[in-house]
């Protein structure tokens, strides 16, 4: 189990993130770099790219942490109570970016390692990640691209791995207590490790390399498109969800605000201007409620083709 190369991977991932989107959106992320102070509960050291109010991103994050525990966070041994209070170690690359324009897609994407090692035994390892889109006005090809490049990114690791991951992330990213999904969703994994630390590792690379693909040629085809105030009012209507999915379900902010994390990083994916209505529901036949009806429901978007009708 060699950490330091998933560290060094991580960190050229962040890099190669970055450059590629910053050519997109015309302005370059701000790096805050951070060390914790030797008496803190969490130790360890990260570094936060962030763009705001950028050419095409209103609100851009992508951060990498390496961090160390001596005891694990109750999130984390949840579905594994004999790893209780065992020291740990876990790092990852998280981002999240949010455009101005309506039209344009927001996007999540994730890649990490948790190690646990407790006493007397061997360490335990396993990777996670994934990516998914939230569309706020729904485009059929943008859909497909994303999900048939998280399908192609996965296809060498296994023919099960893309609709494996993607039933999961329709799942994990569902809100239940409003009985819909965030988004279009995407691919989703966490625990893994059945291919051994190497072949986990390669499938976790793949998934993260296949990111800027899979996501800027969307931010790229949708960043100008004409919008009024109608569009930014529901725009920041549907992003309450995922105000909502962040700070209830996900598991990566539970884990890092329980275990001590930086606050100011771990809700860097939050989008910077938002709105809340009682009881709303947008109007038949307007493209919001096209939204709800044909893109906020599972669909196999890897096999549309164009000209198809959805059903």
């Amino acid at each position: 189990m060699n950490l330091a190369s998933v560290r060094d991977y991580l960190l050229d991932l962040q890099g190669r993130i970055i450059d590629a989107t910053e050519r997109v959106d015309g302005h370059r992320f701000v790096s805050d770099g951070w060390i914790r102070d030797p008496g803190e509960r969490l130790q360890g050291d990260g570094l936060s790219r962030l763009v705001e109010e950028g050419g095409a991103l209103e609100r851009g994050g992508c951060s990498f942490s390496h961090v160390r525990g001596a005891t694990m966070p109750a999130s984390a041994t949840q579905h594994r109570p004999e790893l209780a209070g065992a020291p740990f170690e876990a790092m990852g690359v998280s981002l999240v970016f949010h455009p101005r324009n309506p039209y344009a897609p927001t996007a999540h994407m994730n890649v990490r390692l948790f190690a646990a090692m407790p006493a007397g035994r061997e360490p335990v390892y396993w990777f996670g990640g994934g990516m998914d889109l939230t569309p706020y006005y729904g485009f059929e090809e943008d859909a497909a691209h994303f999900h048939r490049t998280c399908r192609d990114a996965l296809a060498p690791h296994g023919e099960d791995k893309f609709p494996r991951f993607k039933r999961w992330c329709d799942e994990y990213f569902f809100l239940k207590h409003r009985g819909e999904p965030r988004g279009v969703g995407g691919v989703f994994f966490d625990d893994f490790a059945e291919a051994g630390f190497d072949g986990s590792f390669a499938m976790m690379r793949s998934v993260g390399d296949a990111f800027t693909e899979a996501y800027l040629p969307l931010l790229e085809r949708r960043k100008d498109t004409p919008y009024g105030e109608r569009e930014r009012d529901f725009q920041a209507y549907r992003r309450g969800r995922y105000v909502e999915f962040n700070l209830v379900f996900d598991r990566g902010t539970l884990f890092g605000l329980q275990s001590g994390g930086r606050t100011e990083s771990i809700l860097m994916s939050m989008p910077p201007l938002v709105k809340w209505r009682y009881r709303w529901a947008p109007e038949d036949g307007t493209p919001e409620a096209r939204l709800y009806r044909d893109f906020l429901r599972p669909r196999d978007w890897a096999d549309w083709q164009p000209g198809q009708a959805l059903a």
